[in-house]
Parts: structure tokens; sequence; C-alpha cells
């Protein structure tokens, strides 16, 4: 009995350990650190990715709207005529709408009641509902790598309004934006203005519209640019791209170049330039650009040309064949370029 009792407690004793020493468990931990650390820069990467692909397919679906629009009504989405003044149900496509090309596709993408909201109403009542228009989100408008589709604040509301909108409200300092801009053109000289302070001023010519003889892009003030008119090819000429702005002010209506209703006129909250000295930029802390077409992305900002097609330009694009992109009537002799 007591030999065997020996024999149970040596037995006992050479068994293996059962619990991990605060070593183990420590090196455990680190590689389990370093695995997260390996794995989570792959996430990350798919996921923008995931985003990237979806902004793509928001301009293609864009130009698809704006060239069924173009059939439809012979011509372009006109630029409309500034940022006093959004989309107007009643008053057609042509130069005569004082809302830009945001607005103008809406029937075109399957948005005819928002389009046509407040059509045939007393100018009181319309008011109401262009109101409801520029707090209406669009997820089609919004790159998801920036931010969602709802209405951003409009703080500096007091200034810049729409005449035809309701204004006197606080609730009202909020309007929808879009992270996309049409193509105005590769000309110098881009200026942008509020527009006439009545619709009568507009039409009877007591205001005084600006010369866009030089204008040579898509969609600018008071635009009827036609199919016919873009000499270059509708596959190299560019008609929507991402717009450059500011990480800092993507939420806070800050940035002088998105701080209105995406349902305004002509305004570079809605339209960019391709001149030379307005390349593509990714966008970066602390620089505001209300030019320049732009992106979120690490890599290219994208574009969809006249012809319906979506391409990735780089940021080393070369300025006079970007330029040349930009203008419907150049002429230009263009390189081979591996879109």
């Amino acid at each position: 009995m007591f030999s065997k009792s020996r024999r149970s407690i040596a037995h006992s004793m050479g068994s293996p350990r059962l619990a991990f020493t605060l070593v183990e468990l420590l090196v455990v931990i680190a590689i389990i650190g370093i695995l997260v650390g390996l794995l989570l820069p792959a996430v990350q990467s798919a996921r923008e990715a995931a985003r990237r692909l979806q902004c793509r397919n928001n301009l293609k679906q864009l130009s698809l709207a704006s060239l069924t629009h173009t059939q439809q009504q012979g011509r372009y989405p006109t630029g409309g005529w500034g940022w006093f003044w959004v989309g107007d149900p009643d008053r057609g496509f042509s130069k005569n709408q004082p809302g830009g090309w945001a607005y103008n596709i809406l029937p075109y993408m399957e948005q005819e009641n928002l389009h046509q909201l407040g059509a045939g109403q007393a100018e009181a009542t319309k008011r109401q509902f262009a109101n409801q228009l520029t707090h209406t989100p669009l997820p089609m408008y919004n790159c998801p790598s920036r931010r969602s589709a709802r209405p951003y604040p409009k703080p500096w509301d007091g200034t810049f309004v729409a005449y035809n909108a309701v204004n006197n409200d606080a609730s009202n300092n909020v309007a929808v934006r879009t992270d996309y801009a049409m193509n105005a053109g590769s000309q110098s000289a881009h200026q942008y203005y509020g527009g006439p302070s009545t619709l009568a001023q507009g039409d009877d010519g007591s205001y005084t519209w600006h010369d866009t003889k030089a204008s040579n892009g898509i969609s600018f003030e008071r635009s009827e640019v036609k199919p016919a008119a873009v000499f270059d090819g509708t596959s190299y000429t560019i008609m929507i791209g991402e717009k450059y702005l500011i990480p800092e002010h993507y939420q806070t209506g800050r940035a002088g170049s998105d701080n209105e209703s995406m349902f305004t006129g002509y305004n570079n909250d809605q339209y960019r330039s391709t001149h030379p000295a307005h390349l593509p930029m990714q966008d970066r802390q602390g620089y505001d650009n209300g030019m320049c077409f732009g992106s979120a992305h690490g890599s290219a900002v994208h574009f969809a040309f006249c012809d319906g097609s979506v391409r990735a330009l780089n940021y080393s694009i070369d300025a006079q064949t970007y330029a040349a992109l930009g203008s419907r009537n150049g002429r230009e002799v263009l390189p081979k370029m591996d879109f």
C-alpha cells in the first residue's frame, strides 16, 4: 500500500503542466498584435477599393442620366443662373432654367417627383417646395470615401441664399451637397456670380449676363451646348468629375466652393475647371481650391466622359493633355492615352 502511494505521487509529479506562464501569455498577445497589425491595412485597403468602385458607379449613373437628358433635350444640361437660384420645375431645360446640371438631370435618374416639386404652384408655395428640394439627399451625388448623403450645415446662409427658396428660418441653414462637378472648360477666366435678383430681371434683359463665348466646356452659365459642338469627340471630352475638397470642411459648409445646395445654378460648388493651372489634386488638409477637380482617393481621380465612359486620370497628368480633355472644341492632337 505504501509503495503504491509513492508511485501515485511520482506519477502525479511527472504529469504535464496545464497553465501558461506570464511570459508565454505575453508572447501570445504580442503575436496576435502583430497579426492584427498586418491584417488591418489589408482590411482598410479592401474597404477603400469598395468605396472607390461605388464612386465610379455613381459617376457612371450621373453620366448616363446626363446623356439621356442630352438625347431628350438636344443639349447637355445647362449651367443655370448662379448661386442665388435653385432649380424651378416650371422653367424647362434651356437657358431660362435657373438651376444647374444636378437639378436638370433628376428626371433622367428616376427622380421626376423631386424635380417637379412645386410645379404649377403659386410663388410662396413653390418656395416651400424648393426648400424641400435643397434638403433632400441622394446617395448617387456623394463619394463614400468622403461623406454620406445628408444635409450639411450652411453657416453663411445670411449672405448666400436662394431667391426662390425659403431662407428666413434657422432650420433652413442646411443643404444637400454633391462631390461631383461638371466640366466648365479649360479657359482661364472662370467667374461665378449670384445671378439676377428676380426672375423678371433674368428674362427681360435688365440683368447683364456674362460673356461666355470663350467657354469651351460642357456646361456653364446659361449654356446650351449641343452634341454637335463637341468637335474633339465624346470619347476625349470630360463631362463630369470628382471635385476637389478640403478634408476638414467635408461636413462644415465653411469651404467657399462647398457651402451651397447642389441644386443651385452655375457655381463652383458643382462646376470646375480643367485649365492647366488647376490640375486635379488629391484632397489635402489645410489647402482649399475651388477651381479644380480632385478626389479623396489615393492614386487617381475619376471622370465621366461625354461618351458615358468612366476613367481614372492620374494626378500627374500632363497639363496640356488635361486642358485638351476639358475643351470640347480645341481640335487638339492628343497622345495615345492608356485609360
